[in-house]
């Protein structure tokens, strides 16, 4: 929230009023308009402008800064030394309790399976913590729990027990995580009705201390059954993407699960297209095997952003099989830098819509 007050002194209007003109290409909206702007000081030609991002963005802080310096100069200031400091909010880093809680709870949903929606969810997580965010991840594909295969976790390692109902997430590659499969043998089914599936996901989110992350991202299970309409309706103030192929037949349930999100009240940020091309692994050339621009239409029908297109690559697989996600393993890589670019995105989006929430911080009830 912008704690600035519009000074009389002409230096700092026409500060302020430059800054109204002055649009990054990831924001595409004036740092004004964003609640960026905390404060604006001029002394002995020097110009001080304190600002504080609604998300991470360490990899664009840098540029931000290059950029805003050379519009004030090309605005009037260029005989000025002009000081910029950017900061985000800070969760609290001290030690976890009953009472703590995420900012920001990322609902991840595909509709169906098979889109490649717990792979993106995972690289998405640890993208947003590349970017200096504090990040946990509950699987709640309570049927088909893989987040122990995809981070490498080893089956010797299970939650541990705070109290008779508090456990604390694992901890892997800098994320706090959360999955009924750190409960049982991978090879163990879980054969369980509606009513059960549902109060095992809401005890992994209720009785989990996860802190006070930035973000929470939950990793949906295929469809739009019990589970969904039961954490839509606890996580009221969370957000959502629908992530989807190309292809007509992934579309058709993408678009179910949008519309369910719509009926229970849930801000949907965008749309993420997953296996948008094939990537060959001998010369490199990208080919739309599953179709072209269906994720594309999809989010136009619905008035949202395409937030990320991403790969079918073969490395991605490789590096989940082998418990190290592409983020983590080479984050230098080209398919690292389109997760990269996805998590930016995401984190305006999240951003941007929290402006107008009279409440920002979604709750979850926790027993103690």
């Amino acid at each position: 929230m912008s704690k600035y007050t519009q000074k009389d002194t002409p230096i700092e209007s026409q500060v302020i009023a430059s800054l109204k003109e002055f649009v990054y290409p990831l924001f595409e909206t004036d740092l004004v308009t964003l609640k960026a702007l905390q404060s604006v000081s001029s002394l002995e030609g020097c110009v001080h402008i304190e600002l504080e991002l609604g998300a991470h963005l360490l990899s664009h802080q840098p540029r931000l800064q290059m950029m805003l310096k050379d519009h004030l100069e090309g605005a009037g200031f260029a005989g000025s030394k002009i000081i910029i400091n950017i900061n985000v909010p800070v969760a609290d880093r001290g030690n976890p309790n009953a009472g703590s809680r995420p900012r920001n709870i990322l609902l991840v949903a595909s509709g169906k399976g098979g889109v490649g929606k717990s792979t993106t969810a995972i690289n998405l997580a640890l993208a947003l913590r590349a970017e200096g965010a504090s990040v946990g991840v509950l699987d709640a594909d309570i049927y088909g729990p893989s987040m122990r295969t995809m981070l490498g976790v080893s089956d010797t390692i299970k939650p541990k027990l705070i109290d008779e109902k508090l456990v604390k997430p694992v901890r892997k590659y800098g994320l706090e995580t959360m999955s009924v499969g750190y409960m049982s043998p991978d090879k163990a089914p879980m054969i369980w009705r509606g009513p059960m599936a549902v109060k095992a996901v809401q005890q992994l989110l209720d009785q989990t201390v996860w802190g006070n992350l930035d973000y929470l991202i939950v990793d949906m299970p295929p469809g739009t059954g019990d589970i969904h309409i039961s954490l839509a309706q606890k996580l009221k103030r969370s957000k959502a993407v629908v992530i989807t192929t190309p292809q007509e037949v992934s579309l058709i349930d993408a678009r179910k699960g949008l519309e369910m999100f719509n009926k229970v009240g849930i801000q949907v940020l965008g749309v993420i297209e997953n296996m948008a091309t094939h990537v060959c692994s001998a010369c490199g050339h990208e080919e739309d095997i599953f179709g072209a621009e269906g994720a594309k239409n999809m989010a136009d029908d619905y008035g949202l952003p395409l937030l990320g297109s991403l790969p079918l690559d073969k490395m991605v697989r490789e590096h989940l099989d082998e418990g190290n996600p592409s983020v983590a393993r080479d984050p230098a890589s080209a398919i690292s830098q389109r997760y990269l670019l996805l998590a930016q995105r995401v984190g305006v989006a999240v951003w941007k819509t929290s402006l107008n929430d009279a409440v920002q911080v979604p709750i979850i009830e926790i027993s103690s």
